[in-house]
């Protein structure tokens, strides 16, 4: 009988043990899985919530200048707008210029720090690929970094 109750204490403790193992390595894998799971919500929150508009272009003698109105239901910054992506150029030739050397914005009718919804920006573009031909075709892309794609061709000026 006390051999009996020796191996089922070993057997006990053994599980006990593996038990705690088990906890030890699956506990750190549900907060990972749960703060990923929590930090994808919020970056598909924040692209959901995200939204802009082209609303005017125009284009003449290498130069561009595009309006954009914030449309979505959270407010842009400054560092976002800074840090967008824009390509332009002609369909099929364009290239992505860089913000401070190639272009700049304004926000018109707000602050600086921050895009608002309802404010509009004003882009100014020069760049050498910018067609300058009365009637040629422009390309225009932005993309903010939370992901939002904005796209349009419009024609050269007079």
């Amino acid at each position: 009988m006390s051999s009996e109750t020796i191996t089922t204490a070993i057997f006990l403790i053994t599980a006990v043990i593996a038990a705690a193992v088990l906890a030890n390595a699956i506990f750190p894998i549900i907060y990972t899985v749960s703060d990923t799971a929590g930090s994808t919500a919020h970056a598909a929150d924040q692209r959901i919530r995200t939204d802009i508009k082209i609303i005017n272009t125009f284009s003449k003698d290498g130069s561009a200048d595009i309006w954009l109105k914030n449309i979505g239901s959270t407010r842009i910054s400054a560092n976002e707008i800074a840090a967008a992506d824009i390509f332009i150029g002609a369909p099929g030739n364009f290239e992505r210029v860089s913000y401070g050397t190639a272009w700049n914005y304004t926000i018109l009718d707000g602050g600086t720090d921050y895009w608002t919804t309802g404010k509009t920006v004003h882009i100014e573009i020069t760049s050498a690929i910018i067609p300058k031909g009365t009637g040629d075709t422009v390309y225009f892309q932005i993309v903010l970094p939370g992901g939002s794609v904005r796209s349009t061709e419009f024609t050269v000026g007079v």
